[in-house]
């Protein structure tokens, strides 16, 4: 089954500008790029960013040899871009050199990538993310009805490529364990000083178990037996290489707002039960709310990115414990939603939101209005 990714390529790729591809691995930037590349009329070169001998000559900024590398092509496309020291100031010689030339960069590793290549391209480089599959781009081939039927199944096993077009339950297991096990933490263990892998799933398994929670870095360096520093160090590297996202807290009326401690979600649902190693049935676990309210966080990020719906978000609590799980500030203007799993109550604004953001607006996000808000 192909499903149609929400970037057109072609309609993104401009000439003297290199069009940045970040996301997760395992994700199908590369089959993206591939497609493209199989239909477009341009004279193209591919490389993949391992390669020693593509290294040497992007990672020289020698002229004359990265121009010669290039000559001749309407396009250079490499994948894995991150993988080239100093990449952006070959690019960069690239596109100042050669008129009407196209690049595409893709990249799993955002911090490595982003820093190479943020400064030499500075107004040279388009940049866009490509997540995990979204409902958005399944709404293109399913209906509601259909997506709704295999809403379940996306709040177990996520929506990586692979995984939804698998057969059977022990297939989707098998490359989630294999994404877990081989692809997660490839990029934070290749930064310099961690060594092992242990105290990051250690930490991942932490943040899996208080999903949807607010999360203390005293409690984590702790429990861990490393430092606060290196924990909050930690944190950020997991979510600039995709794996988690932040959510901080919302203050601007109530001291008794709670704004020291952050939420932290996963990139995919499958991900974190996999790092749990659960993949039982939601009638047979407990934790069906939280990963209903991973699940919306996260498609939400996703329309907002595909969507270009530019907002901050939050969560917010008092100490009180009156809560709403998501907060969007669009254009001055806040708007609460509550992430419901269970239909059995009329959900109303917390009177303490209505008393503080008179002007805010609120709803609910349940299974049965969730795509409107998502796809």
């Amino acid at each position: 089954m192909l499903i149609p990714r929400i970037y057109d390529i072609g309609k993104l790729l401009k000439p003297q500008k290199v069009l940045v591809i970040y996301g997760p691995r395992r994700v199908g930037k590369t089959t993206m790029l591939q497609d493209y590349l199989n239909s477009t009329q341009l004279k193209y070169k591919l490389d993949i960013g391992d390669n020693i001998r593509t290294q040497q000559i992007l990672g020289s900024q020698d002229f004359s040899q990265i121009l010669e590398y290039a000559q001749g092509y309407e396009l250079i496309a490499i994948d894995e871009a991150q993988q080239i020291p100093n990449i952006g100031m070959g690019l960069k010689i690239i596109i100042d050199q050669i008129p009407n030339i196209k690049v595409i960069a893709t990249g799993s590793s955002s911090f490595d990538l982003s820093h190479q290549i943020g400064e030499p391209l500075t107004g040279r480089k388009n940049t866009v993310t490509l997540f995990p599959i979204s409902q958005l781009e399944l709404s293109e081939i399913y209906n509601k009805h259909e997506l709704r039927e295999r809403l379940n199944e996306f709040l177990i096993f996520g929506v990586y490529p692979e995984v939804l077009t698998a057969k059977t339950k022990q297939e989707k297991v098998s490359i989630i364990e294999e994404i877990v096990n081989s692809y997660l933490l490839k990029d934070v263990l290749s930064l310099e000083k961690i060594k092992g892998s242990k105290v990051l799933l250690d930490l991942l398994k932490l943040l899996a178990f208080q999903l949807g929670s607010e999360v203390s870095l005293n409690e984590l360096s702790m429990k861990l037996g490393i430092d606060i520093k290196t924990v909050a160090r930690y944190l950020d590297l997991l979510e600039k290489s995709f794996v988690i996202l932040s959510l901080g807290g919302l203050s601007r009326n109530l001291r008794s707002e709670i704004t020291s401690k952050n939420k932290y979600f996963f990139l995919d649902n499958g991900i974190r039960n996999g790092i749990i190693a659960q993949f039982n049935g939601l009638d047979m676990r407990d934790d069906g709310g939280k990963l209903w309210e991973n699940f919306v966080v996260v498609e939400r990020l996703k329309k907002r990115s595909y969507k270009g719906i530019y907002s901050n978000q939050y969560f917010w609590r008092t100490y009180s414990q009156q809560e709403i799980d998501l907060v969007e500030d669009r254009d001055g203007k806040l708007f609460g939603y509550e992430c419901k799993w269970s239909n059995k109550k009329k959900v109303v604004a917390p009177k303490d939101w209505i008393t503080s953001y008179p002007q805010a607006a609120f709803a609910a996000v349940t299974p049965k209005n969730y795509l409107n808000f998502i796809a």
